[in-house]
């Protein structure tokens, strides 16, 4: 049904093309997207067929800006306006491994962005709930969206820091934007025995990426990657 929907939104996107010019780019793109996970995912050593599966099946392409979809399957973050990125695909598909997601999971995403990691995890959990503090791209993420299916998938505009407390607990929490120290509200919204995937450190500096988990309320959390994310915004109205 979701595939279905995808094409119908590609037709609103480019509705001068003709049904045979929308099949070739759609086989295109399936090519595109295989060669991702084979040799950027794959190859470099993430292993959960769950999670191969929702990055060979969720469509990159429209999680980016017109101008940028010839690039959209690269090895390499993406500008997607207002100074925020779409992170490379093997930064997605590692984070959301590192999860270790189940079905019935409710998950929280801080920094919906264009909205691909949403739908990555929309396709894996049964509730995902994402906040993003930049109204333009919320919006535009929440219409996008939409418009594919993912029904549970619940955008917030709003402040990153706080979390989603009237929707906490939750199995889960990734954190797509670097704060300089893990966010106190955060860690209390964790279930017992949930994961935590975020970025640490310093603005234009490299980070840690960190797994924590929450253990009798405390949270033991270990490195697992560097990495260079955009900061966490703190909405200071």
């Amino acid at each position: 049904m979701r595939l279905c929907l995808s094409i119908v939104f590609l037709v609103i996107l480019f509705p001068q093309c003709s049904p045979r010019i929308w099949a070739e780019q759609k086989d295109s793109f399936a090519r595109l997207r295989e060669r991702m996970v084979q040799e950027q995912i794959v190859g470099r050593g993430v292993k959960d067929g769950d999670v191969l599966r929702a990055m060979r099946k969720v469509p990159r392409h429209l999680f980016v800006p017109q101008k940028q979809r010839a690039f959209a399957y690269g090895d390499y973050p993406l500008s997607i306006g207002e100074g925020q990125t779409i992170s490379q695909p093997f930064i997605v598909a590692f984070m959301t491994e590192a999860m270790s997601l189940s079905p019935n999971d409710k998950v929280l995403e801080i920094g919906t962005g264009s909205g691909y990691q949403a739908a990555v995890l929309g396709e894996l959990v049964k509730e995902v709930y994402t906040i993003e503090i930049i109204e333009k791209l919320g919006l535009e993420a929440r219409e996008r969206l939409e418009k594919l299916g993912y029904t549970n998938i619940h955008c917030k505009i709003g402040d990153g820091f706080q979390g989603w407390s009237e929707k906490a607990p939750f199995d889960a929490i990734i954190v797509t934007c670097a704060p300089e120290t893990i966010p106190k509200a955060l860690v209390g919204q964790l279930k017992q025995g949930g994961h935590m995937i975020i970025p640490v450190g310093r603005a234009g500096a490299v980070q840690k990426l960190v797994k924590a988990t929450k253990k009798d309320g405390a949270i033991v959390s270990k490195e697992v990657m560097r990495v260079r994310f955009v900061p966490m915004v703190k909405d200071l109205d």
